[in-house]
């Protein structure tokens, strides 16, 4: 298989990966002769007729210590359309050779053993990282991060799982039959296990801490979502009801990615698509991870992650915030900055220290069940019934790992990865 790996040209230099059985006599009836194995050489790659096509670094990598765990062929070609398009179409011309699927790169990478599912996650999500939240999160998890930590709870659950049964075996010897350690050792790790799960996730990272401006209708929402932004992101005008569906702006908060909301004004009304709007703006409310409330203190809804705002300050009639408001103005921008960084440090609260690993939740979900499984080996007596429950941690694992039943989400995953990857 064979596709362009780097951008879209026109770019500089255009990278170009060939991988699998054929790689290397492809190569070679493109670049005449392949260089030794990780060292770069320029050649000159040449179609099935003899034409010339570029002059080209190459690069080749001997199965199974490449990326993908096959042989592998990269030519370096300068980035015109015109050369890539040419270099494609002359591989396409070799028999047993055809462009790779989204993603099929990384998938055999997987399939070969090169790298686990959760490493694999990483590294889809390194590339969609927009924030340096992100980057660091997704590189912990892409450089195996969470796949060492898994290994080692399976050298634990393969320990339990051994001890089980051999109390199977000898159930007659007291000295076996009786042995606590077994209950203990399960216990510990199911502990461990919750503590891991009781961790921030990491979709808030990804997805963005949503923030939602809330309040009944001409309190000023637009205009702050629009100073907030920068930009003339929602109507303002003097109106009520302007606003009559959610507005979503995508911002970093240094480096905390948020996803700014700003929502149809509370109140009773006649109009039915008000009323649809309004009710939205209730279900973001009690959705919201932390809530902009501009409307009155006796009014705001409860939130363990809430901000109450006292905006258009600027007017002489609003000058004085009651307590426990934060003052703000639109137009002239007084309170803004002491608004984003309250608002920036309850959204950190929510997500993992900066380049820590953080659970997605597949990962959570096969980490609870393998909780559940250990927990309940602790609590039985009988050795079969605990064996049984530390063999299905251990399967847990392996569909955590991605080694066992886990076809639709493979297709899922590799599916996110761009041609090339």
């Amino acid at each position: 298989m064979f596709a362009l790996s780097s951008g879209r040209p026109p770019a500089a230099v255009s990278i170009i990966r060939v991988s699998g059985p054929g790689a290397h006599g492809a190569g070679r009836r493109l670049a005449g002769s392949l260089p030794d194995v990780r060292i770069a050489a320029l050649r000159t790659l040449r179609d099935e007729a003899g034409g010339r096509l570029d002059d080209a670094l190459v690069l080749r990598f001997d199965r199974p210590a490449s990326s993908t765990g096959e042989d592998i062929v990269e030519f370096h070609c300068h980035g015109g359309r015109a050369v890539v398009d040419a270099v494609l179409s002359a591989l396409a011309e070799i028999e047993g050779l055809r462009p790779a699927h989204p993603g099929e790169f990384t998938r055999r990478a997987f399939e070969n053993g090169r790298i686990d599912l959760t490493e694999a996650e990483g590294l889809a999500d390194l590339i969609e990282a927009e924030t340096e939240f992100q980057r660091k999160s997704a590189l912990a998890m892409a450089e195996g991060g969470l796949k060492r930590q898994i290994e080692q709870w399976q050298k634990r659950v393969l320990i339990l799982s051994a001890q089980a049964e051999a109390a199977i075996d000898y159930a007659e010897d007291d000295d076996v039959g009786t042995d606590p350690t077994l209950a203990k050792e399960c216990f510990e790790l199911a502990r461990e296990l919750g503590e891991w799960l009781g961790r921030p996730r990491i979709e808030p990272l990804k997805d963005g801490v949503r923030v939602v401006i809330a309040g009944p209708p001409n309190a000023g929402k637009s205009s702050l979502i629009n100073a907030i932004a920068g930009q003339e992101r929602a109507i303002v005008t003097d109106i009520p009801g302007t606003t009559r569906d959610q507005i979503e702006v995508p911002l970093s908060l240094g480096g905390i990615p948020i996803l700014l909301t700003d929502t149809a004004g509370l109140r009773e009304s006649d109009d039915t698509i008000e009323r649809i709007g309004i009710n939205r703006a209730r279900s973001l409310v009690e959705g919201a991870d932390v809530l902009l409330w501009l409307g009155e203190t006796k009014e705001a809804p409860g939130h363990s992650r809430r901000i109450l705002v006292h905006p258009r300050a600027d007017l002489a009639e609003r000058a004085t915030a009651p307590e426990g408001s934060l003052a703000v103005s639109s137009v002239t921008g007084a309170g803004l900055d002491e608004l984003l960084a309250r608002t920036s440090e309850l959204a950190a609260s929510l997500l993992p220290d900066e380049g820590a690993i953080a659970l997605n939740r597949r990962q959570a979900a096969h980490v609870a069940e393998a909780q559940g499984a250990l927990e309940a080996a602790a609590a039985t007596n009988e050795f079969v019934f605990a064996a049984e429950n530390v063999r299905a941690a251990r399967v847990a694992f392996d569909r955590l790992t991605g080694r066992a039943g886990m076809e639709d989400v493979l297709d899922s995953l590799f599916g996110r990865f761009c041609l090339g990857k």
